[in-house]
């Protein structure tokens, strides 16, 4: 009987002892644990001020997202964004019993345990232990390690739920949970998959959402829209089921299908690629002379700037469109004008060129591999998918066919400003950014302007004392001093006489002559420095016609001047920028130049819209119908290599230039190669689109303000014709001097 007693007490001994020991063991885990002694633990101040990594988000100037820059694609939102259907969803699916624990739902956890050992791997993790785990580690695949990790996600939960609110706790789950299409936090991803911001969000929109959760891939909208499908209506029955919606809720939010509005963050896509693209390089140079107040450089990847440009997001997609529209029609004019050759000819040499300097073959040149090699990989059949305007086309060709189907293909610059501010409000920098990544609008971008640049020569002679009235004889101008250049008209025809009105209308060549042999290319040049053109521009007579390379940004600043009053706005396209938390860092105005007087000025603008009414740009008016004040003047260059239409209204300046990326590719004749053929209609096809958009406030009853009468010049030739015949004895000024 004592045998049994003693038996008895070591056993209940025994048992104690194990259950002390483990609870022992337990206690010291959790704090060791907690010491961080097992694994790295956030501090105070991190569980205070958890950290991830937030995208610069780049805005339009009417308020609309136009892209980011990321590491990672992650924007925060604010508690008050985040509407009552996403987090009833998250709650119903993910944690029902989240306001009544402390971190660790107890019972759940026992239920997982049970789950799991019957074969079901249903998770047990609370919302707040999900958010340990997103804000502070990786998910181990180690057991062991993950068992360990598990500990530390309990501890930070209640650490979490110490800190913060129950609704602080939501806020930052949504911010740090990833999305499948490189989207990061639930406003990115609302965006991403719905174009819209998350308090926009319908119920299915955020079940669906919430249902990614559980497998951001599988569940992928995009991808997986069936298995998508089931998933949002799970995540729908568990709301209906707690009774966060109604069964008649229920049933007619699971009619709907998933309907997408899908906006890739890739930065080949959505609108203004370009500007985007450049307004990136801009940024990294920002960051690297700005300071934050830690003493760190900014980090444009990762610190959440916010960047406020001048761009109007209804303006570039209008702009967007008309370039879509007319370099469409026109390549099909250029291929059908080339129709069985090539605009490098029947020797390949041109495409030979081009091949040694593409990147593949650069690299495999720096990977010691022979020439010979290289050259048949070139000629080497292969799977690929090409630009088309009809869309992206899979196809069989060799590398060295696809460079010749490239070398085909025109492209443009095309860029619109406010005439008044100087702040660009579109910029189209080619036809697609994912195939031709060169920009054709920025500074750096620069072609010969050809006779847009007439009117800065014109400009000059009227600031010079002559009247636009001045006549002049078609006939060809000799340069004795240059060896004897003479400068044909482009149409071979001369004879008669011209005012500077009918010249620069004409875009006839001998009157520019005639204008730059009497004042000289000097005054040209300083009147175009005045107008912001910073390109190299050589004194010799034919600047006259237009050789320099110029790009279309310096282009549209030296033309909005004469629709200002001849006041220059250098371009600028940041109004501001700030930190994620709406504190500005900087703000951004422009530089302002009086490049000429009122009058000369006004007198300009007169000039460029009779090139509209009775000129070369006439087809603006006829062919697509542009009514209003609007000025403007074409441009091409010799053999028809680049197009270019330069254009202002009271309230907007543009500039289009059209043309090959290698100065061979051009039109066969004059007929399709002319600025008025290549370059106007873009800008034809614009105006017609803003005119008919009445939400921007682009009019055509805005007229051009005409100048005081102290400044402002005569331009009525009948009244300059009889003053010059000594009818009347009144002096108008120097303009009736020449």
């Amino acid at each position: 009987m004592n045998n049994k007693k003693n038996s008895n007490i070591k056993y209940i001994r025994f048992f104690w002892f194990l259950t002390g020991g483990l609870l022992f063991s337990v206690i010291l885990l959790i704090i060791l644990t907690s010491f961080g002694l097992l694994g790295d633990m956030p501090t105070f101040e991190e569980l205070e001020n958890p950290k991830s990594s937030l995208a610069t988000e780049v805005y339009s100037a009417d308020g609309v997202l136009l892209g980011k820059y990321y590491f990672e694609n992650r924007s925060e939102s604010s508690f008050n964004e985040i509407p009552t259907s996403l987090k009833n969803a998250l709650i119903a699916t993910e944690d029902i019993r989240f306001y009544d624990h402390s971190g660790i739902d107890y019972w759940g956890t026992v239920g997982g345990i049970v789950s799991t050992l019957l074969g079901d791997k249903r998770g047990a993790s609370t919302i707040s232990q999900q958010l340990a785990l997103n804000l502070f580690s990786s998910r181990e695949k180690n057991p062991l390690k993950r068992m360990t990790q598990k500990l530390q996600e309990w501890i930070i939960a209640v650490k979490l739920e110490r800190r913060y609110t129950k609704e602080e706790i939501i806020n930052l789950y949504f911010n740090t949970v990833a999305f499948s299409d490189n989207s990061y936090g639930i406003k990115s991803a609302s965006r991403t998959y719905f174009s819209k911001d998350p308090d926009s969000l319908k119920v299915e929109e955020a079940a669906m959402l919430v249902g990614m959760l559980k497998g951001s891939t599988i569940y992928n909208p995009r991808r997986n829209p069936k298995k998508s499908m089931e998933r949002r209506n799970t995540v729908l029955n568990q709301m209906e089921k707690y009774g966060f919606i109604t069964k008649s809720e229920l049933d007619s939010a699971k009619k709907y299908p998933i309907k997408l509005n899908y906006q890739s963050p890739d930065h080949n896509e959505g609108v203004a690629t370009y500007f985007r693209e450049h307004l990136r390089q801009d940024m990294m140079k920002w960051c690297k002379e700005n300071k934050k107040s830690s003493g760190d450089f900014y980090n444009l990847y990762k610190d959440g700037l916010k960047v406020y440009t001048t761009i109007n997001y209804k303006m570039q997609v209008h702009a967007e469109a008309a370039v879509q529209k007319h370099m469409a029609e026109l390549q099909k004019q250029f291929y059908d004008s080339y129709k069985g050759s090539a605009p490098w000819g029947k020797d390949n040499k041109f495409i030979s060129d081009a091949m040694k300097q593409c990147d593949r073959y650069i690299r495999m040149r720096q990977q010691d591999i022979s020439v010979d090699s290289i050259i048949k990989s070139f000629h080497t059949p292969q799977a690929m998918t090409v630009f088309s305007y009809s869309g992206e086309i899979d196809t069989v060709m060799t590398p060295f066919d696809s460079i010749k189907y490239y070398k085909y293909f025109l492209h443009t610059g095309f860029m619109v400003s406010n005439s008044q501010t100087g702040e660009i409000l579109s910029w189209v920098g080619g036809i697609n950014h994912r195939y031709f990544k060169y920009d054709h609008v920025n500074i750096r971008a620069k072609r010969q302007v050809g006779s847009t640049i007439k009117p800065i020569l014109y400009a000059t002679a009227i600031e010079n004392g002559y009247s636009p009235c001045f006549e002049v004889p078609n006939v060809k101008v000799v340069f004795e001093n240059f060896n004897n250049w003479s400068p044909d008209n482009s149409d071979n025809k001369y004879g008669g006489i011209y005012t500077l009105f009918k010249g620069l209308a004409l875009s006839a060549n001998c009157i520019s002559a005639y204008l730059m042999k009497q004042i000289g290319p000097e005054p040209m040049i300083d009147m175009a420095h005045r107008l912001g053109i910073e390109s190299k521009m050589d004194p010799y007579p034919s600047l006259c016609l237009g050789v320099p390379d110029i790009s279309v940004y310096e282009m549209v600043g030296a033309y909005g001047a004469f629709a200002n009053k001849g006041i220059y706005n250098k371009p600028f396209y940041v109004q501001r920028i700030t930190d994620n938390h709406g504190n500005v860092l900087k703000e951004f105005s422009t530089k302002r130049v009086e490049a000429m007087n009122e009058g000369v000025a006004y007198t300009m603008v007169q000039m460029l819209e009779n090139v509209v009414n009775a000129g070369t740009a006439q087809r603006l008016r006829g062919k697509y119908g542009i009514t209003g004040s609007v000025g403007g003047k074409t441009g091409t260059t010799q053999n028809n290599t680049d197009g270019w239409f330069m254009s202002i209204t009271p309230q907007l300046t543009g500039g289009v230039w059209v043309g090959g990326d290698d100065r061979i590719i051009r039109f066969r004749s004059i007929f399709y190669g002319q600025g008025a053929s290549m370059a106007l209609p873009t800008w034809g096809y614009f105006l017609k689109s803003v005119y008919a958009d009445k939400s921007l406030g682009i009019s055509t009853d805005a007229i051009f303000e005409v100048p005081t009468s102290e400044t402002r010049i005569e331009t009525d030739c009948s009244k300059y014709k009889e003053l010059k015949e000594g009818k009347k004895n009144v002096i108008f000024g120097d303009q009736y001097n020449h």
